[in-house]
């Protein structure tokens, strides 16, 4: 062996137990918390799917997965904490449509990329938008809705939990889609947009339905159809949208899971593999569905896909709209 090669061997054997391969690193991995930002206040729809989550991941790690509830600045304020912390796999976010998809496209400076600065991981569940109009509304579909706005553009108004909020880009889409001019009221969540439709104030809501089922048992809202090409099959007596003819309107939201971008590909598919799990163990998935949820997963590779489309999108949306943050 000449002195050069003898070289080059002693480099590279150095480098191996110097390094070793990222595979050797997700098998040792967690071996302490891991943390689990919430870009909302505790207590929502995104706690119950986190905290799902996070309970069969701790089960199955044997380490704690602690939720961290970082409500505020539509969701900016935990993204930001999730752009800059390690690419280690210990801090992951519960990201949504509107952190990854509406914010690049509505707000300036915004101190996080979507593409740059997250890794995919997967979707965790969709859930379907419904529309649910006060009793004396003089409709009992979404074609005659849309009938009474055609006749009176501009005055048949709709709440939504906020400006550029996915249940807004809803709207805006069902009057892409229909050629109807609409009123959007918004609310600063999902409770007060539904309770002003209860009330009277506003003629109809876009939402989920576990927010208008209980207006809906006591007769205090109509549910006019699922904001969808089909019947849901856990709400089987709800018409869709696109029995009233609209075709290829789809409204609703989207929760996710995202890590730091650099975190080793290794860890990243290990939680692909270990979320889907746990949103697919029975009790867990009942849950979810039992509330309007439908669980939607893919690989790290397809959801990375699903965003840049979802990005372009909503972008093309938001321009149709001319949705702009006050």
């Amino acid at each position: 062996m000449n002195r050069n090669h003898a070289v080059a061997c002693t480099i590279l054997i150095t480098a191996m137990h110097a390094a070793p391969p990222l595979a050797q690193a997700a098998e040792s991995w967690p071996t302490r918390p891991v943390r689990f930002i919430v870009p909302y206040p505790p207590g929502g729809t995104t706690d119950i799917v986190a905290r799902g989550i996070g309970g069969k991941l701790s089960e199955r790690y044997g380490q704690q997965v602690v939720v961290d509830n970082r409500g505020g600045a539509s969701t900016i304020i935990g993204a930001e904490l999730m752009a800059k912390a390690a690419p280690d796999g210990y801090t992951i976010l519960l990201a949504t449509a509107t952190t990854l998809s509406i914010n690049p496209n509505v707000v300036d400076r915004l101190p996080y990329n979507t593409l740059r600065d997250f890794a995919p991981v997967t979707q965790t569940v969709y859930v379907p938008f419904v529309i649910a109009a006060h009793p004396s509304v003089a409709a009992n579909s979404v074609a005659e809705l849309l009938a009474l706005a055609k006749a009176k553009p501009g005055s048949i108004s709709y709440s939504t939990p906020g400006t550029a909020s996915t249940n807004h880009l809803g709207g805006a889409l069902l009057e892409y889609i229909s050629g109807v001019k609409l009123l959007h009221v918004p609310f600063k969540g999902s409770g007060p947009a539904a309770a002003a439709v209860v009330g009277g104030q506003v003629n109809f809501v876009i939402t989920g339905i576990a927010t208008v089922l209980p207006f809906s048992k006591a007769g205090k809202l109509k549910v006019l159809a699922f904001a969808a090409e089909k019947r849901h099959p856990n709400f089987p007596d709800i018409p869709s949208t696109g029995e009233a003819g609209l075709k290829n309107y789809e409204a609703g939201t989207w929760f996710s899971v995202v890590g730091r971008a650099g975190t080793p590909r290794a860890i990243i598919h290990q939680l692909n593999k270990d979320i889907i799990a746990a949103l697919n163990s029975p009790d867990l998935k009942g849950r979810l569905e039992s509330i309007g949820f439908d669980i939607r997963t893919q690989s790290p590779e397809e959801f990375a896909k699903f965003i840049k489309d979802d990005l372009a999108l909503s972008a093309k949306v938001i321009k149709a709209a001319n949705i702009k943050l006050d």
